[in-house]
C-alpha cells in the first residue's frame, strides 16, 4: 500500500514538519496540504514545490497519515468536516493540545488516533516530541507511526494526560530565553565584541552552563552558589513571579 501525508493547516508546524522530513529523507508517495490562505499556501508550496496543494481538507484528509495542524478552537469544526473522508484504517495525528482522544474517537470513523505536542527543534530533527496513543490503535500502526515521527528527533510515548505539560515545560520552552539570547548578544557588541564573538561567546557558554547544572552532580544551590555576582539577582523573585503567573495560567487554558 502506498504511503501518503495529508496536513490541514499550512502554518508553521506543518513548515517544520517538511522540512524535518525533507532533510531525514523521508519518503511518501504523496504530500498533500490544505491551507486556507492563498498567499500562506502559495508561499509553502514554492519552499516545497513537491507537495500538492489541496482545495479542501477532505481532500487532505484521505490520505493515509493525516496531521491536524489546527489551533484548539477549531479543532472539533474540522474533525466535523472531514469525518466523512478519514479512511477507517488511515493514522490521524492531532498536533494541538486540549482536545483529547476521546473526542476525536467520538467524531471520527477510526479508533488509529494520536496526539502529539510538536517541538520546533524538530525543523533541524532535533525534537522532543511526546507521544499519546488511542488504546485501541493498531500495533502495528504505532510502531509504524514511532518510526516515521522519529525522523524527527527524539520521540516518545507519553500518558495522554500529561501532554499539556510537556506543550508548556518544553515545546513553548524556548521562547521563555531566546529573547535573551539575542538581547545579550546586543550587550555583548556594546561590551566591544564582534557580533561573531558574541554569538559564540554566548552559544559556548550556554552549552557549558547546561552541563554544569545537569551534569555535574551538584545541586541547584550549589550550582547558583558558585557564581557570587548576580547582577540582575535581585529581580529574580520577579522573574520567578511572571513565570509561575503566566505559564500556570496558561496551562489552565490549554488543559481539557
Amino acid at each position: 500500500m502506498k504511503t501518503t501525508a495529508g496536513f490541514i493547516g499550512g502554518g508553521r508546524i506543518t513548515r517544520i514538519f517538511l522540512r524535518g522530513f525533507s532533510d531525514a529523507k523521508l519518503q511518501f508517495e504523496k504530500w498533500v496540504v490544505f491551507e486556507p490562505n492563498a498567499e500562506t499556501a502559495q508561499s509553502l508550496k514554492e519552499q516545497y514545490p513537491w507537495i500538492e496543494l489541496a482545495e479542501t481538507p477532505q481532500s487532505a484528509a484521505g490520505q493515509n497519515f493525516v496531521f491536524l495542524a489546527v489551533h484548539p478552537p477549531i479543532m472539533m469544526e474540522t474533525l466535523q468536516n472531514i469525518k466523512d473522508s478519514v479512511n477507517k484504517d488511515s493514522v490521524v495525528i492531532s498536533l494541538a493540545p486540549k482536545i483529547t482522544l476521546e473526542k476525536m474517537a467520538g467524531v471520527l470513523p477510526t479508533r488509529n488516533l494520536v496526539r502529539m505536542i510538536p517541538n520546533a527543534t524538530s525543523i533541524i530533527n532535533e525534537g522532543f516530541n511526546p507521544l499519546a496513543f488511542h488504546p485501541e490503535m493498531e500495533e502495528e500502526l504505532i510502531h509504524k507511526c514511532l518510526k516515521i515521527m522519529k525522523k524527527l528527533g527524539k520521540t516518545f510515548e507519553a500518558e495522554e494526560s500529561k501532554l499539556e505539560g510537556y506543550a508548556i515545560n518544553s515545546a513553548m520552552l524556548p521562547t521563555y530565553f531566546w529573547f535573551q539570547w539575542q538581547e545579550l548578544e546586543k550587550i555583548a557588541t556594546e561590551t566591544g565584541m564582534s557580533a561573531e564573538e558574541a554569538r559564540k561567546t554566548i552559544a559556548s557558554t550556554l552549552k557549558r552552563a547546561w552541563k554544569l547544572y545537569y551534569k555535574s552532580g551538584l545541586t541547584p544551590e550549589q550550582v547558583m552558589d558558585l557564581i557570587p555576582v548576580k547582577p540582575i539577582g535581585e529581580n529574580e523573585p520577579d522573574i520567578r513571579t511572571i513565570l509561575n503567573s503566566k505559564l500556570l495560567g496558561f496551562y489552565s487554558k490549554i488543559k481539557p
